[in-house]
């Protein structure tokens, strides 16, 4: 029951820690009109938050591998709450970019050594609390902007994020009431960083799974809405297609990643991106928006039940005393995958056409999974938990 507790509180800690995101998404146009921020400047301020992160996760998480655990989530949670409680009562933008490297930083550091927690916690049911994980992130994500709506014409720009850092803050007291797994002194990872770990070329593999969902989220958030609008198509299509999208991952992603790991992660993960591919290019080939609608409801739940496939795949084959550092890793490259695919759509979508972007991005998603199957070699079929068992205190 305090492991099963512990694991609750984690998963809460996440949705919350998210949904300050979506809140921000959906406030640059307050923070515009409130304090005559410019969009280039409040697109500063989006950025700073994901390249800290990128960063953290490298080259801080790891240090969860080494029994700072503990120490890495209330420092992560602590950055959190500050950068919530900062982002409240900032009005300009120096006060914005740093409140936003605050969480970033945050988050770089609590989110790979609370995914660590919740694998050797559980090793056995790895896929599944990967998925509950990934539908907390996406869920909370999309509770942003419902937050915002409630709370900012009636209360202000500082209500949600008080909010949030005030929930954020009762989660932090609860977790750090319980007993949090640490490796052994004597198994404690020396490597500084965790980069080696792409040596291993199942990691390395399993990483290009990964990169592989987040070109392919990239792609398609920055596109949707632009796409169906130039296709002239009813108004609820643009608008609600990027929430669509996400809710499959919030529902079905504990049932995907049970699936996935009985099926094997990097089998289910690859050939799910590699449907993903198609779907991506019937985008650009299709101009009839029912019928991209109709690809993008099967695309939708086939990315609900295998985007946990490089998560799970990470989680098995890294060692266990080194799985701070491997989900970082992940993480980090994942994170400037959807920065640098959204510049590229936006850009490629402009200059190119619809068509041969969604091409691109196909191709580009294939070549990725090719590259993981031969990188994985035999260890491409395997399934089951972690290939071992941690020694924790």
């Amino acid at each position: 029951m305090p492991r099963k507790r512990l694991l609750i509180a984690l998963f809460v800690a996440i949705a919350v820690k998210s949904s300050a995101y979506g809140v921000m998404f959906t406030m640059l146009d307050d923070y515009r009109e409130e304090f005559g921020i410019s969009e280039g400047a409040l697109g500063l301020v989006i950025a700073i938050g994901f390249f800290t992160s990128f960063f953290a996760q490298l080259t801080i998480a790891p240090m969860a591998d080494r029994g700072r655990s503990r120490q890495l989530i209330f420092v992560g949670l602590s950055l959190a709450i500050i950068g919530n409680f900062a982002m409240a009562f900032s009005d300009s933008l120096p006060e914005l970019l740093g409140a936003r490297f605050l969480s970033g930083v945050g988050l770089g550091c609590a989110l790979p050594a609370m995914r660590r927690v919740i694998i050797v916690s559980e090793p056995e049911n790895l896929g599944r609390n990967l998925g509950r994980v990934l539908s907390c992130e996406v869920g909370g994500f999309a509770a942003g902007p419902v937050i915002s709506l409630f709370l900012v014409d009636s209360f202000g720009i500082p209500a949600p994020f008080l909010l949030i850092g005030t929930v954020l803050l009762m989660i932090s007291v609860v977790i750090f009431t319980m007993p949090i797994p640490e490796t052994a002194d004597e198994d404690h990872p020396t490597e500084r960083f965790a980069m080696d770990l792409l040596r291993d070329r199942a990691i390395a593999a399993a990483v290009l799974i990964g990169i592989a969902v987040f070109f392919m989220i990239g792609t398609f958030d920055s596109l949707w809405a632009l796409m169906m609008n130039d296709l002239d198509a009813p108004t609820w299509m643009a608008n609600t297609g990027v929430t669509l999208f996400v809710l499959p991952m919030v529902f079905m992603a504990p049932y995907g990643g049970r699936f996935v790991q009985r099926v094997g992660p990097f089998r289910a993960g690859g050939f799910g991106m590699l449907f993903g591919a198609a779907c991506m290019a019937l985008y650009g080939a299709i101009s009839v928006p029912w019928l991209l609608m109709a690809v993008f409801l099967v695309h939708t739940l086939n990315v609900g039940m295998t985007v946990t496939g490089a998560g799970v795949s990470v989680g098995m084959v890294a060692p266990v005393e080194r799985q701070a550092g491997a989900q970082g890793v992940l993480g980090g490259m994942q994170t400037l995958t959807g920065g640098v695919s959204a510049s590229f759509a936006g850009v490629s979508y402009e200059v190119l056409g619809r068509t041969t972007t969604f091409a691109i991005a196909g191709v580009v998603m294939t070549v990725l999974i090719v590259a993981a199957r031969l990188l994985a070699g035999k260890r491409w079929n395997i399934r089951g938990g972690t290939t071992n068992t941690p020694a924790l205190v």
